[in-house]
C-alpha cells in the first residue's frame, strides 16, 4: 500500500511525465519534426537541428520514464536542461506571465522535476527497486 508521500511522488510524475510526453508527441507528429527544427532556427537556439531533436525525444522518452519512475536524476536533469533552454531561448523576453508567453509555465515544470528527481523513490517507482540508495521508507 501507498503511503502519502509515495503517493503524492507517483501523482506528481504521473502529471509531469504526461505533460512531457505530451510535449513531445507535439513535436513529433502534431507539428512535425521540420517544423521544430524551423521553429527552433528562428527563435535562434543554437544547432536547431540537434536541439529539435534532443527536446523531442528527451520530453518523449523523459515523460514515459518520469511516469514509471526509472532513471529520476537523470531523467530530471536531462528535462530541466529542456526547459532552461525554452526559458531563454523561447520564454524570458515576454515576461513571466504564461498568458503573455513568459516562463512561468516551464519554470513550474522545472520545480516539479526537482521535487520528483531528487527525493527517493517510494514503492511506485522503478527507481525503488532496482536502485537501493534511491529506495525511500514507505510512508
Amino acid at each position: 500500500m501507498l503511503g502519502i508521500n509515495s503517493g503524492a511522488h507517483l501523482v506528481a510524475r504521473v502529471i509531469l511525465g504526461y505533460i512531457f510526453v505530451m510535449h513531445g508527441w507535439q513535436k513529433l507528429s502534431t507539428n512535425g519534426i521540420d517544423a521544430t527544427k524551423g521553429m527552433f532556427d528562428q527563435m535562434g537556439v543554437p544547432a536547431p537541428d540537434l536541439a529539435a531533436y534532443y527536446a523531442t525525444w528527451v520530453e518523449l522518452i523523459g515523460g514515459v520514464l518520469l511516469i514509471v519512475g526509472l532513471a529520476l536524476p537523470l531523467v530530471a536533469i536531462l528535462l530541466i536542461a529542456d526547459m532552461i533552454g525554452a526559458i531563454f531561448y523561447a520564454h524570458i523576453d515576454h515576461g513571466l506571465w504564461s498568458m503573455n508567453g513568459g516562463y512561468e509555465f516551464p519554470l513550474a515544470l522545472i520545480a516539479g522535476l526537482i521535487a520528483v528527481g531528487f527525493v527517493k523513490s517510494g514503492p511506485a517507482a522503478i527507481d525503488h527497486y532496482i536502485l537501493p540508495s534511491r529506495r525511500a521508507q514507505v510512508s
